[in-house]
């Protein structure tokens, strides 16, 4: 524990401007980031007597080792900055919105050639249209299910696509009316196209125009005597009456606004947002964070608006629609109470969105009404999660003490890193590193291997290459972060990114029995590290092996210590296997690609760094081929048709059962 004064700032060397300041630890990790109207007087907030700070702010300000800032010309490019900062180092000490679940979006392949519509979730990619996120995945089907009666796009798969164009016969969907088959040329690409943004436009909100087309279309119809086609259209509406209905109206002046609701208590905080598009709500996500710092109401929606809308600026901006979808800021924002400094966050969001937003507190009327149903749905689920996390956080704990105990280390293990080995007779070894921080994963830690000193499938010396190869790391970066000058380096110099291999873990897991422990034992001896603790699972009766150790300590079957360590473990291995299948399929890719005749190294560079596996390589088109460099449509084609003769192999997945093809 750090003494404050020991670090504080000279006096009058904290400039009275405007700026983002960051607290960092005694290795040099930031743990929280801040602005300030004045540096100055910010800081020496922070410096005052520790029994008058809320006990958080006491354990942040005695966890640091150092304080730096940054000056800049006013308040809006301290937002951007302060964003920058909580994006690149998730310092621990900030409040950290995280999703209280994943939500599902609609996405409509635009950049394709024939775009098909799809619910899914994960990351966006460029060139689509999203719609949403929705609050179930269900509701959205059956919407889609419907839509597709009256814009009947494609739906199907891009192998689906390809074995009705192939057999040349359409799927079922194209014999019951829901997809137009561009498959089989019943419709050309440019009219397929218009379909799809037929459904775009409804999805987006823009219905009242599609619907009175849809009419005019009936009586022109029923005029000309076509009962049959009026029948139809008269079908067709009713559907698109159906699918609005399922989104009510709940502002009656069409207006684009996301509502913001917050309920906050001692501990945790919970935001629920409704999107807002032309009257209706076309979306709702909730996120729940720890109050890790003395916050106020309004400094918390300050913080919940700099991460909810700090990525829109990121977003290429074209005619209206950012990377294809609806512009992520609307024209109103409605929150609980206004943030400190609230003009600030209205230019800062008016720069972003490119044009005026209005950012108030809604009194009465229907947006007071709206505020009310979302901060129940927001009360509803801190209640939700506040159950399931006292559960979790207690069992978590009391996992940590337990694996403390058994092991004899100093404290509990608050960081445990697992190292898992994968090959395929002696081919392609790789390693895996998971994270786990107080007892739950950080992804954004993880770390693969691809071993390189040791040939054939020798799990011992591989252990040893990665575990020195990662503390060897770990000890170049700590010299940096220790260096002479103006104090520690919290970047890597050469690449301008985070030193996240300088934290050196609490406990380290290897997957395996005493060989591969020793071997771990002799990296850490011979780098000279002995503050780390070590031990080994192994999975044939989960025993824990210690170094130097002639019986394994054996954690009772209830234990939760051995079973956070049997998560650590299976997430390794898990981690592993993706890792070793990645390669193997561009191994089978090159092989496969050196068969080609007349394809140099050059072009098979560009379709490795392109497509970068065979199953995605096999989903491309000639077309998408010939688009990359140094290709015609002779190689083209002869990639397509090496690729097509190519057979798959079926690659059974142990977790879901599933067999999937490589």
């Amino acid at each position: 524990m750090a003494d404050p004064s020991t670090y504080r700032p000279a006096p009058g060397s904290i400039p009275l401007e405007p700026g983002v300041y960051r607290f960092s630890d005694a290795h040099g990790r930031v743990i929280y980031v801040g602005k300030a109207k004045s540096l100055r007087q910010r800081l020496n907030s922070y410096f005052a007597d520790l029994s008058n700070l809320h006990p958080r702010t006491q354990a942040m300000v005695t966890t640091a080792a150092r304080v730096d800032w940054t000056v800049v010309q006013n308040e809006v490019e301290a937002l951007g900055l302060e964003y920058t900062w909580i994006k690149e180092y998730a310092p621990r000490f900030n409040v950290m919105y995280r999703d209280d679940k994943s939500y599902p979006w609609l996405a409509v392949t635009w950049s394709e050639e024939y775009p098909r519509v799809f619910v899914g979730r994960g990351k966006k990619r460029r060139g689509w249209r999203y719609f949403g996120p929705y609050g179930h995945a269900w509701a959205i089907r059956e919407t889609v299910d419907t839509l597709l009666r009256v814009f009947p796009m494609r739906s199907c798969t891009a192998g689906t696509f390809r074995a009705a164009r192939a057999a040349g016969r359409p799927c079922l969907l194209g014999y019951i009316g829901k997809c137009v088959a561009p498959c089989v040329d019943r419709v050309t690409a440019e009219e397929h196209r218009a379909v799809a943004d037929d459904f775009c436009q409804f999805m987006a909100g823009r219905s009242t125009g599609l619907v009175r087309r849809l009419e005019r279309e009936m009586a022109e119809a029923a005029g000309n005597l076509e009962f049959e086609r009026a029948g139809v259209l008269r079908d067709d509406i009713a559907a698109l009456n159906l699918a609005m209905e399922k989104n009510a109206i709940v502002l009656g002046d069409g207006t684009d606004t996301d509502v913001i609701a917050m309920v906050a208590e001692e501990l945790e905080v919970s935001v629920m947002v409704f999107h807002v598009r032309g009257g209706r709500v076309r979306g709702r996500r909730g996120w729940v964070a720890d109050r890790t710092a003395d916050q106020t109401e309004p400094e918390l929606v300050g913080s919940f608006l700099t991460q909810l809308y700090g990525a829109a600026g990121e977003l290429e901006v074209t005619d209206g629609e950012v990377n294809g979808e609806a512009r992520p800021i609307p024209r109103e924002v409605l929150v609980p109470v206004l943030p400190d400094d609230a003009e600030v966050y209205t230019d800062w969001l008016s720069e972003r969105r490119g044009s005026r937003v209005s950012l108030r507190v809604p009194q009465r009327g229907d947006k007071r009404t709206l505020m009310d149903t979302v901060t129940r749905n927001a009360e509803e689920a801190l209640a939700r999660h506040r159950t399931k996390r006292s559960v979790d956080l207690t069992a978590r704990t009391r996992a940590l003490e337990e694996i403390q105990e058994a092991l004899s280390l100093p404290t509990p293990p608050l960081r445990i890193e697992c190292y898992d080995i994968s090959n395929l007779q002696g081919t392609n070894v790789v390693a895996s590193m998971v994270v786990f921080e107080d007892g739950m994963s950080r992804k954004s830690e993880y770390r693969r291997f691809t071993i390189k000193g040791v040939e054939g499938q020798n799990d011992v010396a591989s252990m040893y290459e990665v575990i020195t190869r990662r503390f060897s790391r770990m000890l170049q970066e700590q010299e940096l972060l220790t260096g002479e000058g103006d104090g520690p380096s919290l970047v890597d110099p050469t690449t301008g990114k985070p030193l996240r291999f300088a934290y050196a873990p609490s406990l380290v897991v290897v997957d395996g029995g005493p060989p591969q422990v020793e071997a771990a034992r002799r990296a850490l001896d011979d780098l000279g590290i002995t503050d780390v603790g070590l031990c080994g699972l192994a999975k044939r009766l989960e025993e824990v092996w210690l170094p130097e150790e002639d019986y394994p300590v054996i954690l009772p079957r209830t234990s939760e210590g051995l079973y956070l360590m049997q998560r650590v473990r299976d997430e390794a291995h898990r981690f592993a296997i993706t890792h070793h299948r990645t390669r193997r399929s561009r191994s089978m890719l090159e092989s496969m690609l050196d068969d080609i005749q007349g394809l140099g190294p050059g072009r098979r560079a560009t379709l490795m760094k392109e497509f970068g596996s065979v199953k995605r390589l096999r989903t491309a088109t000639e077309d998408e081929i010939r688009a990359l460099p140094g290709f015609g449509p002779a190689t083209a084609r002869a990639v397509v048709a090496a690729v097509g003769a190519a057979p798959a192999r079926e690659v059974l997945n142990t977790a879901t059962g599933e067999i999937t093809e490589e």
